[in-house]
């Protein structure tokens, strides 16, 4: 971690990871869908649950359990994401949409991003705006990106 996650703020703690993972999770659930067995995504990479990918076999059967595991987990790993690379206060609405497209587009998306440097600059709106940038795997737009980042964005943008 660099020293600067903490000069700004101290990290969010249990009840905030919580309050994002909460928010995050009900557009993970909208947008992800559900596969108790493996397959290959539009981009061709093994996925199973809501979106799980790590360790993931085509063809393989996985338990409602296993998929709620890797879903809470998952979701916290996000959430840990964006809460060490967004070094600012966060409405409940701007940590669990950035949780949402972490858990979807991976740590880049808050860490390193144009997005990282206008929220810690304290320009949420135009942060909020680059979510919407995100909606290309493996160089094609996808329809179903360009919805939910749309979602993500009417959730960072909300006042809370």
């Amino acid at each position: 971690m660099h020293h600067s996650a903490s000069v700004n703020r101290q990290p969010l703690g249990k009840a905030g990871i919580a309050a994002a993972i909460v928010l995050a999770a009900g557009v993970v659930g909208h947008w992800e869908g559900y596969s108790l067995t493996g397959y290959a995504d539009p981009i061709n990479i093994p996925t199973a649950c809501r979106g799980h990918t790590a360790g993931v076999e085509i063809g393989k059967r996985y338990t409602p359990e296993q998929c709620e595991q890797w879903t809470n987990e998952d979701l916290r790993e996000a959430a840990l994401i964006v809460d060490r690379c967004i070094h600012v206060p966060m409405t409940d609405g701007q940590f669990g949409a950035l949780t949402s497209a972490t858990y979807n587009a991976g740590p880049a998306i808050v860490c390193g991003s144009t997005l990282q440097r206008m929220a810690n600059a304290g320009d949420w709106a135009g942060a909020c705006q680059q979510l919407g940038r995100w909606v290309y795997a493996h160089g094609i737009k996808f329809k179903g990106l360009v919805n939910r980042r749309a979602e993500e964005t009417k959730l960072c943008m909300a006042t809370n």
